[in-house]
């Protein structure tokens, strides 16, 4: 496994760099995992993109880089001491120095120099591509081949440019540096596999669960999401609309779910803060919305380009009087899609809001995925109980109850235009017919039969999961990103360690949990947040004790594997050194 990383100024395509390293490997064979550092603007600041190549499932980024590419000084300032003993490969055009503390291999060449030869500095970075490449010790043809796909709409002479570009950055790294080419990948697992991120996943995931309308209002870093459906949705039939703000694209996503279109809408915390209000709407009458919500640093605008999950309580208990939310939290890349095909069928089945809770990292970062896992749902498409027109037509005019009382708290409901159905569907307390009540006896009725109705998802979903030994020493939790994070801390520890998460934050899955974690020795909740949020939830739903440690970071940068480990061996009692 190696990594690789390449830093600027943002707005000179280190994004796109990366993107071609990151697809070409992987088409090659490899697993790649890909983090951005970016600042919360357009042009200018430092950015950088690593991507780590492996032969295995890789799912979090790691502190150690092998090869530093640096387009300019402040890279080299930034990143040099995660090379130890690694290549720095810089543009000798700003004169580049290395630190005295750092402990790399400095080799230079005159990519700015050498793009402008062949007709545009603007190609600095496929010369920069090709001589990665070679000190990789990765063909260049595979290189080559996806530059030609890549520039065929833009003609011969842009295709030929970038190609020679590619090709002379290669190999003045074989003529120049050969001795230093010792770096080598094992031999590729073949596959049919994709690198996507969480925001794609999900939109892909939205289309297979029948949506076919998505209404929202950009925000980082949830705007990918519709700018995906943007492209998909003509394909099958659907259809984008940016609205005037997060407020008007809920009510309109409310509005198209009592009509009986699957709808939704994505957002992030500020966006969840302004929608908090509509979002209860959907609660009291009843109507299916789906809503995701990319978490970053806040409060307020706080850190947009960061990673953070502390919007989790404001997801359970943000709005105003007694709700209950379904909040689903996955914890890859494969799991977005898989809730976002899920989320309506909830939605429509249990006749209520369904908010998908993912975070910076799992929403835009990309990785290897296997193919088969994108494929579409297992199972057909649940629409929930309904009144069929047959049934409505023997009724009779003002028979049909909207809001009856049932067993399981879920009332048939109709769609609006259908004779004898019910249009009525208002935010006050309502009775059984719809209309509204303030009767003590009738509110009481409404708010358990609306609170009951929910428990019954942990019946249709495994709300928390857990991968590991029978008997563990260590349980490692968490949620969303941190889980691939946790993942490879735990085969790193010389330990009976396993790996849980939530696939279910509310309903909480309480019996679940709890007989999940009864065999640990000690539990770490792991957890990108201040106030330790999961750690609050499990306390207050009785299944926290004395086992139970945290380990919070809140600083807007992802978990390492190896500070989790770090963390955990004194639970265990280790000394190895990671």
């Amino acid at each position: 496994m190696l990594a690789w990383k390449i830093g600027g100024d943002q707005g000179e395509g280190i994004d796109s760099t990366g993107d071609v390293l990151a697809i070409v490997a992987n088409r090659m064979g490899y697993y790649v995992y890909g983090y951005k550092h970016f600042s919360s603007r357009i042009k200018g600041g430092h950015t950088n993109y690593k991507v780590r190549i492996a032969t295995t499932r890789v799912e979090a980024t790691t502190r150690r880089t092998d090869i530093l590419v640096a387009l300019n000084q402040e890279t080299i300032d930034r990143n040099a001491h995660e090379l130890d003993g690694g290549l720095l490969l810089a543009d000798s055009a700003f004169n580049p120095v290395l630190p005295a503390s750092a402990k790399a291999h400095l080799l230079t060449l005159p990519l700015t120099e050498i793009a402008k030869g062949i007709g545009s500095a603007m190609m600095r970075n496929m010369v920069a591509v090709g001589a990665s490449a070679a000190l990789l010790q990765l063909p260049i043809a595979p290189f080559v081949e996806y530059v030609a796909a890549k520039f065929e709409k833009k003609g011969e002479a842009i295709v030929e440019a970038n190609r020679k570009a590619v090709e002379m950055g290669y190999q003045r790294i074989v003529d120049e540096y050969a001795a230093l080419l010792t770096y080598k990948l094992g031999e590729p697992m073949p596959g049919d596999r994709l690198v996507i991120s969480g925001n794609d996943a999900i939109a892909l995931g939205a289309i297979a669960g029948g949506c076919r309308l998505m209404c929202g209002y950009p925000i980082t870093p949830a705007t990918e999401i519709m700018e995906s459906l943007a492209k998909w949705f003509p394909l099958v039939g659907g259809a984008v609309v940016q609205m005037e703000d997060e407020l008007g694209s809920m009510t309109a996503v409310i509005g198209a779910g009592f009509a009986g279109a699957r709808a939704m809408t994505a957002t992030s915390g500020p966006g969840i803060s302004l929608m908090q209000e509509a979002i209860g709407l959907a609660s009291v009458t009843e109507i299916p919305a789906v809503i995701v919500d990319t978490q970053r640093g806040g409060p307020s605008t706080g850190m947009p380009t960061k990673q953070e999950q502390s919007d989790l309580l404001a997801l359970l208990n943000g709005g105003h009087g007694d709700t209950l939310r379904v909040v689903l939290t996955p914890g890859s890349v494969e799991e977005s899609f898989e809730d976002a095909v899920e989320a309506f069928n909830l939605a429509e089945q249990f006749q209520t809001p369904v908010i998908i809770a993912t975070d910076l990292s799992l929403s835009l970062w990309q990785q290897s995925v296997e193919r088969s896992k994108l494929k579409g749902p297992t199972q057909p498409i649940r629409h929930g109980v309904t009144f069929s027109r047959e049934e409505l037509l023997t009724l009779g005019e003002g028979v049909f109850q909207r809001y009856q009382i049932t067993a399981d708290g879920i009332s048939p409901r109709s769609l609006p235009g259908e004779i004898n159905g019910q249009y009525l569907a208002t935010g006050v307390e309502h009775g059984p017919s719809g209309k509204v009540s303030e009767d003590p006896i009738n509110r009481t009725q409404m708010m358990n039969k609306r609170l009951l109705k929910l428990q019954a998802i942990h019946q249709v979903r495994e709300g928390f999961k857990y991968e590991g030994p029978e008997e563990p020493e260590l349980i490692l939790v968490g949620i969303g990103s941190t889980v691939g994070i946790l993942r490879e801390a735990a085969a790193h520890l010389e330990a009976k360690v396993g790996v849980a998460w939530f696939r279910t934050l509310s309903p909480f899955p309480t019996e679940r949990v709890q007989s999940v974690l009864a065999v640990a020795q000690h539990i770490l909740v792991v957890e990108q947040n201040a106030l330790g949020q999961i750690r609050q939830l499990m306390t207050v739903h009785g299944v926290a004790d004395a086992r139970f440690d945290s380990f919070l970071k809140y600083d807007g940068v992802p978990f390492l594997p190896e500070e989790v480990v770090a963390r955990a061996k004194p639970l265990l009692n280790l000394l190895e050194v990671y």
